[in-house]
């Protein structure tokens, strides 16, 4: 009997203890969603008037360096009174909420699932919100952007490629997963791709000296020379006679920026296969590595004939911006 009373005792004080946790720290459920698709609460009259332009107009603007016009980020509209239960679970959530005193943009992060990053605008009339949206485009877009982005990391991390001969010859590890290959690996130059459907999304790895780059002189100049010199030599054609070059018809996109605070030079644009048809996208990363005087260059480029190419392009950032220089 003692020890029935005992055992009572100690599960009556288990239990207390977790209901005092329970009650100090919300537990959220696991949130959901495909990716670059943003779940936006918003009345319908808001979303079909001249709201739910300026919305579109930021967040479904086409992305540069791609063959054809696609958004940067899919969006379901879902009007308040339909947003609760596993509505609210989407990982990317854009909230309008008219008729408050104050106009204002809120980002919050794990406020109904987690991960997840919601953003709320407010404003008294329409002209309120319209100018918030447009006010703080960089900061919204970078929300959902880099929520996205580590959800595309932590999934391709889920089955990563094991091969470290990458990290071992450059003193570079980027994750990239088990589906892809080394199709070769020539000189410190490594080729890795994935089969799909219609085609191939691919990387190519390699260093270059630092003295390479003159920053006074017009770099979108340099590195398309750099891109084209080492493309032609590593990047095979369909026949003897082809070769891969950037488009000239199409001015790539260039910026001085960093990643994991590493100064880099991301240029975004189309490349063209000479004496073939074949062409896509592509964005090189320049990542600057002082200590070895170098600086690591990561391409990712896609070749997928008359299909979407935005999901393609997007794993390719996600894999490259893994970057860690040793």
């Amino acid at each position: 009997m003692r020890n029935f009373l005992c055992i009572i005792i100690a599960i009556a004080l288990f239990t207390s203890c977790e209901d005092k946790q329970s009650k100090g720290k919300r537990i959220l459920s696991a949130s959901s969603g495909t990716l670059n698709n943003i779940s936006v609460v918003i009345d319908n009259e808001l979303w079909e008037g001249n709201v739910g332009e300026t919305i579109r107009d930021v967040l479904a603007a086409p992305i540069y360096g791609l063959n054809q016009d696609e958004p940067m980020f899919s969006m379901a509209q879902i009007p308040p009174q339909v947003f609760s239960d596993f509505v609210t679970k989407n990982r990317t959530i854009l909230k309008i909420e008219k008729d408050h005193e104050v106009a204002d943009v809120k980002i919050a992060s794990n406020v109904y699932a987690k991960p997840q990053k919601v953003v709320l605008i407010t404003g008294k009339t329409n002209a309120d919100i319209i100018a918030q949206i447009k006010e703080n485009t960089s900061a919204i877009i970078t929300a959902f952007k880099n929520e996205e982005l580590k959800e595309k990391q932590r999934r391709i991390n889920l089955s990563l490629h094991k091969n470290n001969s990458i990290n071992e010859k450059l003193g570079v590890s980027i994750n990239f997963p088990s589906a892809y290959r080394i199709a070769k690996e020539e000189d410190n130059v490594f080729w890795v791709r994935k089969d799909i459907t219609t085609g191939t999304t691919n990387l190519l790895v390699y260093e270059i000296p630092m003295n390479s780059i003159k920053k006074n002189d017009s770099l979108i100049n340099q590195i398309v020379k750099i891109r084209d010199s080492v493309n032609k030599i590593y990047i095979p054609g369909p026949t003897d006679e082809a070769y891969m070059v950037t488009e000239d018809a199409y001015a790539p996109f260039l910026s001085e920026t960093s990643f994991n605070k590493i100064p880099t030079i991301e240029t975004k644009g189309l490349w063209d296969m000479k004496n073939a048809f074949m062409s896509g996208p592509f964005v090189n990363y320049m990542f600057e590595d002082q200590a070895k005087q170098r600086y690591v260059v990561i391409e990712g480029f896609a070749f997928a004939p008359s299909v979407a190419k935005r999901d393609y392009m997007f794993e390719l950032e996600a894999i490259v911006k893994s970057i860690r220089i040793n």
